[in-house]
């Protein structure tokens, strides 16, 4: 793994596909080299080399540190991330940890209302940039819990509104955030998290659905 030097100096590549919204970022410092954004609902696979050259030129022949936004979010997406991630890491010896990508929000402190899917929402909240536990909860618990807060700016990364809630502003994962957030971390985390297996974040067990006939047989086969 390439040793690298203070974070004040630290170079980092961020990636984050957990949307339609792909973003690519390279910040050295307090600097920031390169951004690109795109958009692909099922071809970040194809979308993602372009801008992701573009980034490794603005890195050049230093080390840097991979950042890959986990989600939650698209499934594929996020996976898309960590293989290119992971391939680039593997090529330049380079080490690659995995950052919620809910965290990258203009403000550093906040609440966060999500579609968790199958009619269910999540609730969580950031604190200074660190995604605390996830809750699963139905949709009038959710709505509770915005109401019960007016006061509270509330965010979300989903493409609209949960539940149309008013007071709640639409958020779109920040390449250059987490770019940010990853710079300021103390080495002894980033070499904690670079150890760490990188996977998606989940919000639910995986559905999976079962033929309504057992035995059923495909036409033309035996």
């Amino acid at each position: 793994m390439t040793d690298l030097s203070a974070s004040a100096h630290r170079t980092v590549l961020a990636i984050d596909l957990s949307t339609p919204r792909g973003v690519i970022a390279v910040l050295r410092g307090d600097a920031l080299l390169y951004e690109a954004q795109f958009t692909a609902e099922r071809s970040h696979n194809a979308q993602v080399f372009a801008p992701l050259g573009q980034a490794l030129e603005a890195v050049g022949n230093g080390p840097a540190l991979i950042a890959v936004g986990t989600g939650p979010g698209s499934y594929t997406g996020v996976r898309i991330a960590i293989a290119a991630a992971q391939g680039v890491a593997l090529s330049r010896g380079w080490p690659v940890l995995g950052w919620s990508s809910l965290t990258t929000a203009p403000d550093s402190d906040y609440p966060i209302l999500g579609d968790a899917r199958r009619g269910m929402y999540y609730v969580t909240h950031v604190q200074q940039h660190r995604l605390g536990p996830i809750e699963i909860i139905d949709a009038a618990t959710a709505q509770s819990r915005v109401e019960a807060q007016p006061n509270v700016p509330w965010f979300s990364f989903d493409a609209k509104v949960p539940l149309n809630l008013p007071g709640i502003t639409l958020c779109e994962p920040d390449a250059a955030q987490l770019a940010r957030i990853v710079t300021a971390l103390p080495e002894p985390e980033v070499e904690t998290l670079a150890a760490a297996p990188l996977e998606p974040m989940y919000l639910q067990e995986a559905f999976i659905t079962t033929a309504k006939k057992a035995g059923k047989k495909v036409p033309g086969m035996a």
